[in-house]
C-alpha cells in the first residue's frame, strides 16, 4: 500500500513539475547553486589531499631535511632571519656523525640562476649542489641519462642533470643529453633528465638543475655567505622519532646551543606540509559551508513558498481525494515527495553543470597554469551519492509544513474552495 502510493505521488510530482517547469527551475535554483558549491568544495578539497599526497611522495615518507628555514612557514620570518646560516662544516659534521638515518648528505642552492646555451640565456632556474645520494631517493629519479656518481662528487666534475622543466625551458624541441650549458661562467654536460613530478606546494622542483656539490662551491665561491641543508633518510617511518632526535642532538650540539636554548634551525618533512593542507582544508571548509547554508536557506523558503502555492492550486483536488477516501498519510506523502523530487532535480542539474564545469577548467586551466594540473576533470561517483542524499533531505525539510497543511484541510471546506 505505501509503495503504491509512494509511487503514485512520484508521478503526481513529476506531472506538477513537468506543468509548471519554470516555475519549478526557479524554486530549485537555491538548490542548484548550494549542491554546486558542495560538489565544487569536495572537487577542491580531493585536489588538496592529490596535492599532498605527491608532495609526500617526493619528499618521501622517511625523509628529514634539517635547514635554517622552516619550509611550511611555522615560524615568523624575523624570527627566522636572525638565525645563524648553517655553515658547509656544520653540515658536513652532522652527516658524517648521523648514525641512525640510512643517509645523509649536504645540499645548497642557488636561486634565480641565469643559464646559457649558445646565444641564449635562461632565467628563473634554480642550481642545485648535492652529492650522487639525492639520486637515490624520490627527488633525483631520472627518466634520461643517469645521475651522477660518486666518483662525480669525488672529483668535482662538470656534470649536470635537469629538472623536467628545466629542460624543456632550454631544450624544448631537441636531447638534451650530451649537450653543453654554462653557469655562472662554466661549462656543464648534460647527462640526465629528472623526471616530471612539481606539485601545488612544490612546484619549483621541476625548474631544479642538479650538479656536484664539490663543483657547485667551484662555481659559487661563497661559503661563507650561504646557508646548507642536510638530507637524512630514516629508511622507515617507524625510524624517524630516532633521526629526528638524533639530527636535533648533534646539532644542538654543533652550533654550541646551551641547554634550554631554543633551536636556530628547522627539521622539514612531509607532516609540516600536512599541518599545512589542514588549515587550508578549513578555510576552503568555511567558506563552503557558508556559501552552501546561505543557498540552501535560499532554496529552502523558494521551494516552501512553491509548495504553498501548490497546495492552494490544488486545494479542491485534496478535497475530491479525500471524499474518496485518501488518508492524511497520503496527502502528507505526496506533497512532501514532491517537494524532495524537485530538490532531487534540481541536484541532477547541479552535477551535470558542476561536470562539464570542472572537465572544461581542469582541461584548459593547466595549459596557461601549470600548477594547477593535479586538478581532476573527472567527477567521482560519491559526489553524485552525497548530492542526492542532501537534496533529498533538503525536499523534505522544504515540503513538510505546507504538506502538512495540505493534510490537515477539511474534505468540505477544501471542496468549497474556489
Amino acid at each position: 500500500m505505501i509503495i503504491a502510493e509512494f509511487n503514485e505521488s512520484i508521478k503526481l510530482a513529476y506531472d506538477s513539475i513537468k506543468s509548471n517547469k519554470l516555475r519549478s527551475f526557479l524554486a530549485a535554483l537555491g538548490v542548484v547553486i548550494g549542491i554546486s558549491f558542495v560538489i565544487l568544495m569536495g572537487w577542491v578539497l580531493q585536489g588538496l589531499d592529490k596535492t599532498m599526497e605527491d608532495s609526500i611522495n617526493l619528499m618521501g615518507q622517511d625523509m628529514i631535511y634539517l635547514d635554517k628555514w622552516d619550509w611550511a612557514g611555522g615560524h615568523t620570518n624575523k624570527k627566522v632571519d636572525q638565525r645563524k646560516d648553517i655553515s658547509y662544516s656544520q653540515a658536513k659534521e652532522l652527516s658524517k656523525r648521523m648514525t641512525q638515518s640510512v643517509m645523509a648528505f649536504p645540499q645548497a642552492w642557488k636561486w634565480n640562476n641565469q643559464i646559457k646555451y649558445k646565444n641564449e640565456k635562461f632565467s628563473g632556474l634554480i642550481v642545485q649542489g648535492t652529492t650522487y645520494e639525492n639520486g637515490l631517493i624520490p627527488e633525483g629519479t631520472v627518466t634520461d641519462g643517469r645521475f651522477f656518481t660518486q666518483m662525480d662528487d669525488q672529483f668535482g666534475s662538470k656534470v649536470v642533470v635537469l629538472g623536467s622543466k628545466a629542460k624543456e625551458t632550454i631544450f624544448p624541441n631537441e636531447d638534451a643529453i650530451g649537450k653543453t650549458i654554462d653557469v655562472n661562467g662554466h661549462k656543464l654536460l648534460v647527462i640526465g633528465v629528472v623526471k616530471k613530478q612539481g606539485t601545488m606546494m612544490m612546484d619549483f622542483v621541476d625548474t631544479k638543475v642538479y650538479i656536484p656539490l664539490s663543483a657547485f662551491l667551484q662555481i659559487y665561491n661563497d661559503q661563507r655567505r650561504r646557508s646548507f641543508t642536510v638530507v637524512m633518510k630514516a629508511g622507515d617511518q617507524t625510524n624517524l622519532d630516532n633521526v629526528r632526535e638524533e639530527a636535533k642532538g648533534l646539532m644542538r650540539e654543533i652550533r654550541n646551543l646551551k641547554p634550554g636554548e631554543d633551536e636556530d634551525f628547522s627539521l622539514n618533512e612531509t607532516k609540516n606540509f600536512q599541518a599545512f593542507v589542514d588549515n587550508l582544508r578549513i578555510y576552503v571548509w568555511g567558506v563552503g559551508i557558508g556559501m552552501t547554508i546561505l543557498s540552501f536557506i535560499v532554496g529552502i523558503i523558494g521551494i516552501m513558498n512553491i509548495m504553498f502555492v501548490s497546495v492552494a492550486e490544488r486545494t479542491k483536488e485534496i478535497g475530491i481525494r479525500k471524499a474518496i477516501g485518501a488518508k492524511n498519510r497520503s496527502i502528507l506523502m505526496q506533497f512532501i515527495v514532491e517537494s524532495a523530487f524537485l530538490c532531487f532535480v534540481g541536484a541532477m542539474m547541479a552535477y551535470i553543470i558542476c561536470s562539464i564545469f570542472i572537465f572544461a577548467l581542469a582541461t584548459i586551466l593547466p595549459k596557461f597554469v601549470p600548477q594547477t594540473s593535479f586538478l581532476s576533470p573527472v567527477m567521482p561517483y560519491e559526489f553524485l551519492i552525497i548530492a542526492s542524499v542532501v537534496s533529498i533531505f533538503v525536499g523534505i525539510l522544504a515540503g513538510f509544513i505546507p504538506a502538512l497543511r495540505a493534510a490537515k484541510l477539511d474534505p468540505v471546506d477544501a471542496l468549497r474552495y474556489e
